[in-house]
Parts: C-alpha cells; structure tokens; sequence
C-alpha cells in the first residue's frame, strides 16, 4: 500500500522524548478512568420490576438471566423488523465476545437481548456466527425501560441481583460502549489510527467517510457464521 504521508523520522533519543511525553499523558488518563471506575462503583442503584423476557428455552424471569451469578452486563442489540442484516455496528461489536467464561470468577456474566422475536434472534445469532447468549424482550417492557425502546439505538446496561430482586446499577451508550471493546484500541495505537474523517490527524493522513472501514453483517457472517 502507498501511503499519502508518514511520520517524520527521528534519532532514537529524539523518539523517546516523545514517547516520554505521550506516556505522560497515556497514564494521567489512566488514573482518570480509574477514578471513574471508582465513581462507579459508589453508583446508587434502582430497583427493577419483575420482568419476563424470552429465552432459548422459553420464558424467563430477569432475575433467572443472571443464572446463579449476581451480576449483568445485558447489551441491547438494535432490532430492524424484516431485515436480513440486522445493525452492522451492534453485529462486529459482539462479534468480539466469544470467551466470557473469565466472568465467572467475578461472579458475572455478559447476555444479549433484543427487541427481534426469538426465533428472529436465534436465526440472526447463527447466521453471523454469534457466541454469546441471546434473550428477546418482544413482548417486555425491558428494553424501553433502560434505554432501547423497539426502533431505538443500543445500550449497555448493568444489573446486580440480590435474591429475586433486580436492580440498575450503570447504563452507556453511542460511544460510552467503546471501552468494552478491544478493536477500538487496538486501532488506536496504529499510526493511521480510525482513519475516519472526524479525527484530529496531522496534514496527507488517510481519512475515509466515517464507519467505511467497519465490516458489513453480511462480511461478518461471511467470516464467522454457519455457512462460513
């Protein structure tokens, strides 16, 4: 590939200066994002109705979606009624979750739900290849209640559980979703980074129209689903 520009090329003293610098600032925002995990865990939380939502092996009470753990990490997977291809984001967002077992030793666990109907969403799941457990909240008010109402965007929401009783304890999303995600730093650390016309990229950097480089679903099921 033939690139429009390159950084410039320094002495190895000169790079490690810069790097210095940078590392400076890499580490003042980690101690930011630990202080905001920190605020996080002071949260209040609200407590949540009894809802039922559909499962693989029929209804299931939402305190049953934790199966056994005390803690939710639910994300709320956008739904289009009678598309093929459902959101491409939500589809490679997902896409990167196949070995959540690591929870289990912090009493948790990480689900999918969504507006679609079940079988719908089963479909879906193995068309694109989907790891992860999938719930439908089609006839709940679940979805509409932390944020992703039928037609409305993703989100991320977080439970405990103490007993039956359910409650909220942290929600994101747009953008607050990217920490959970590893493709976004790793993209982050190359020299032409997203290159997606929004970012701050000095003068001949690569840039294409935003979310261009993001691979479809059907690229997705292409990779990783049942006939792939």
């Amino acid at each position: 590939m033939t690139t429009k520009a390159l950084p410039p090329v320094v002495d190895a003293e000169t790079w490690r200066r810069h790097l210095d610098e940078l590392r400076a600032r890499e580490k003042a925002a980690t101690r930011e994002l630990d202080a905001i995990a920190a605020q996080r865990r002071r949260m209040p939380m609200v407590e949540m109705p009894a809802y039922t939502l559909e499962g693989e092996e029929g209804p299931v009470a939402l305190a049953d979606v934790f199966d056994g753990r005390s803690q939710l990490i639910v994300y709320n997977h956008m739904w289009f009624p009678g598309k093929t291809w459902q959101c491409p984001g939500c589809t490679g967002f997902t896409s990167q979750f196949t070995r959540l077992e690591f929870l289990d030793a912090y009493d948790a666990r990480f689900v999918i739900v969504t507006q679609g109907p079940l079988d719908e969403a089963l479909a879906y799941k193995r068309r694109v290849g989907n790891k992860m457990t999938w719930y439908s909240t089609a006839n709940s008010p679940f979805g509409t209640d932390v944020g992703a109402p039928p037609g409305g965007g993703f989100a991320v929401n977080v439970f405990l559980r103490d007993g039956d009783t359910v409650y909220r304890t942290w929600h994101t999303e747009g953008r607050g979703t990217e920490q959970l995600s590893h493709t976004f730093p790793l993209i982050d650390v190359l020299p032409y980074g997203r290159q997606e016309e929004w970012q701050d990229v000095p003068d001949g950097w690569p840039q294409s129209p935003t979310y261009s480089r993001w691979p479809g679903s059907k690229d997705i099921a292409a990779l990783y689903g049942e006939d792939a």
